[in-house]
């Protein structure tokens, strides 16, 4: 008995001994790499490569950010010797730092304590930053507050940041407990390169994505030498049987031999937000696309630039109002939303207006996107009830309270413990895409897409089948919270311009957006010139009238009345315009009456000024009123009420200056249908007012 404890006495100090022997650290040096002379002198030399990136990101006020440049050679040194406390500290610090791969970290870090527990003064901090990087949220909080009881008391800013990353990580522990139900997919290579490729733009139907990449492809193949990274472009992919084309660069005016970035883009994809370069901190300008062409960039103007740091916009699908984020003085942050209206008098942007507290932080809030709805916000913050880094958030604005509500955090797996950022979301609701560093990434940050699962937005589709098919199942636990979409639904309007006569001319035309229960103009937009597409973001809860102008033709309009209760639809509309010739006749979509009477409600009034302007400009034009009704009712009262509703029209057209000689009206009951009387849809287009053109 005595001599088999000795035996394992024996064992177990041999083992201790082996696991010292591997916890050892093992210093660059020739005694320990006595056969191994060319190799050790090579790893010292890649040590010294990297170390010149490192020390020139950790000076002092430093502009470079070369951490990223570092980690090969680091990496080829480890290599050689991966037993090394230092230089493992070394290589997580610059994972920590570089804006990819950052959960690497981890690894390198526990080698270098487990190595030197002495390596750096800092160890735990970094270890803690790592643990949360890979959302060990708990053990991240241990060595947060192991570095907060080495930190010297007059080091306050340092307790100061500890403290909010311990917050962090309670919020993530809290967020996780609590997925939401979505797919997140990488929008795969057609789109993301190994280079990082983020900051995605997309128009409301889907159809259109621009996105900024830092790929070897871009104008002038230039690097820039504060990151040793290329310049960033933009790119542009398009939506194409259900799947995104290969990106292409935009090429100039949109890129130059300096920085190029995506910023926004109108919810029609004929308005390009960009910013370019350094110079005062960068600056926003705006291209439109003219044609097939694109504009040469325009600055947004003093009020929105400035000579600080703007990085970000986003404008509003009536394109009258811009948010933008910036670190100019007075903000209650780093960088805070602002949002700035356009002045149609003086044709330039109006002052800043800071978004207020509710949403900024005294933390840094960055890559704001406004719906399509016009009144949800998303942005990204590092305040609010952030996980780590960068989450995103919701605020939906209040006309009546006039407030922001309070930001919603979107939740994991949307939310991670590192930087989520650039979320723009689609009309509908059904997909937003966003930038993220993830295990499936290509290189560096890549876009990802998010599909929302929700009652109202089911995956029913082939191509949401098939995205459920291809992702990595979700554990049932990970399925149980939803996330809400937007309150207001948004249908789209869209489809090309074209003359009538001459179907193969496209037309570049005035559409001009009404609220008819206000009777105000609420956007106007013009179609492509050359392509002759348009788009319209219809938001729940309005009656819309819509009306397609161009000179030298007669005006279309149409009628879109979507509740509040109404889902997201799209509505694809070709619309012919006809040219001011006898015999050529319009349906006022937007000519309302009482019901079974002939009293015209005030939700014509915009169409028919209008009509007495078209009557004004060719002042040699007489017309006829038509009245139509559906088959229900008698012969004889449709005849009489459809007379009647067109005389109620002359009679408004005549006392508004319109000289009676050049107006005649007609009731034609339901004699002449346009569509099928079993419907109420086909009904609904049968009750209409015509205009013809009888002589010009």
């Amino acid at each position: 008995m005595k001599k088999q404890f000795s035996l394992l006495s024996v064992i177990v100090s041999l083992l201790i001994c082996e696991s010292v022997a591997f916890a050892q650290n093992v210093e660059f040096e020739k005694a320990n790499f006595p056969d191994k002379k060319s190799e050790l002198k090579e790893a010292k030399r890649n040590i010294d490569e990297g170390d010149g990136f490192y020390s020139r990101s950790e000076a002092p006020n430093s502009d470079f950010d070369l951490y990223h440049s570092a980690i090969p050679f680091y990496l080829k040194a480890n290599n050689f010797n991966p037993n090394n406390a230092l230089l493992n500290y070394k290589i997580g610090v610059c994972y920590i730092k570089s804006d990819d791969n950052r959960a690497k970290s981890l690894s390198y870090l526990e080698k270098a304590f487990k190595l030197n527990p002495d390596v750096e003064k800092n160890i735990h901090y970094y270890l803690g930053i790592a643990f949360h990087l890979n959302m060990q949220f708990e053990t991240a909080i241990k060595e947060f507050q192991t570095a907060r009881g080495l930190l010297k008391t007059d080091q306050k800013g340092g307790t100061t940041d500890i403290d909010k990353r311990i917050s962090e990580c309670r919020n993530g522990i809290e967020l996780v407990k609590n997925p939401a139900l979505v797919f997140i997919d990488n929008v795969g290579p057609e789109i993301n390169s190994p280079y990082s490729d983020y900051s995605p733009v997309i128009s409301a139907d889907e159809s259109v994505m621009m996105f900024t990449s830092k790929r070897n492809s871009s104008t002038g193949s230039k690097i820039d030498p504060f990151r040793d990274e290329y310049f960033e472009d933009i790119y542009i992919s398009t939506k194409q049987n259900g799947k995104w084309s290969t990106a292409t660069n935009m090429g100039k005016p949109i890129n130059t031999d300096d920085h190029d970035a995506t910023v926004g883009l109108s919810a029609d994809g004929q308005k390009l937000f960009i910013y370019l370069g350094n110079k005062g901190g960068g600056d926003l300008f705006e291209c439109d696309l003219k044609g097939s062409q694109w504009g040469k960039p325009e600055s947004l103007g003093k009020n929105i630039n400035s000579d600080s740091h703007e990085p970000t916009a986003s404008l509003s699908a009536d394109g009258k109002t811009l948010y933008f984020v910036s670190n100019r003085p007075g903000g209650f942050g780093d960088h805070d939303i602002y949002k700035s209206t356009w002045d149609d008098k003086k044709q330039r942007w109006g002052e800043a207006q800071n978004l207020g507290p509710t949403i900024n932080t005294p933390y840094s809030e960055n890559s704001a996107f406004i719906h399509p709805d016009g009144k949800t916000l998303y942005f990204s913050s590092k305040g609010h009830n952030s996980m780590g880094g960068f989450d995103i958030f919701k605020s939906v604005w209040n006309e009546k309270t006039q407030k922001w509500s309070t930001p919603e955090n979107l939740g994991y797996p949307i939310n991670t413990s590192d930087d989520d950022v650039y979320f723009v979301l689609s009309a509908n609701g059904k997909h937003a895409y966003y930038s993220s560093c993830k295990d499936d990434s290509y290189g560096g940050e890549d876009i990802y897409m998010v599909t929302f699962i929700t009652p109202k937005n089911p995956v029913l589709s082939t191509e949401d089948n098939l995205l459920a098919s291809i992702t990595e199942p979700v554990k049932e636990t990970e399925i149980a919270k939803e996330v809400a979409v937007p309150s207001a639904a948004v249908s789209i309007l869209k489809g090309t311009i074209f003359d009538a006569l001459v179907t193969t001319k496209m037309l570049e035309a005035d559409i001009e957006l009404v609220d008819n229960g206000s009777n105000q103009v609420i956007a106007t937009f013009k179609s492509n010139s050359a392509t002759g597409k348009y788009l319209v973001s219809l938001p729940a809860g309005k009656n819309y009238g819509i009306a397609v102008k161009k000179e030298g033709y007669l005006f279309h309009s149409e009628n879109f009345d979507i509740p509040m209760s109404a889902v997201s639809q799209e509505y694809v509309k070709d619309i012919g315009l006809n040219n001011i010739s006898v015999g050529q006749k319009i349906v006022l979509r937007n000519i309302f009456f009482d019901f079974a009477k002939a009293t015209l409600r005030p939700e014509s009034t915009s169409e028919l000024e209008r009509l007495i302007k078209l009557m004004s400009d060719v002042p040699t034009l007489k017309i006829e009123i038509g009245g139509h009704t559906d088959s229900k009712g008698s012969d004889e009262l449709n005849m009489k009420l459809s007379a009647s509703r067109a005389q109620s029209v002359v009679d408004y057209l005549a006392s508004h200056g319109i000289d009676k000689s050049r107006l005649t009206s007609k009731g034609y009951g339901k004699t002449k249908p346009i569509a099928t009387n079993d419907t109420d849809e086909g009904r609904q287009l049968n009750r209409r007012t015509e205009f013809e053109i009888k002589s010009k």
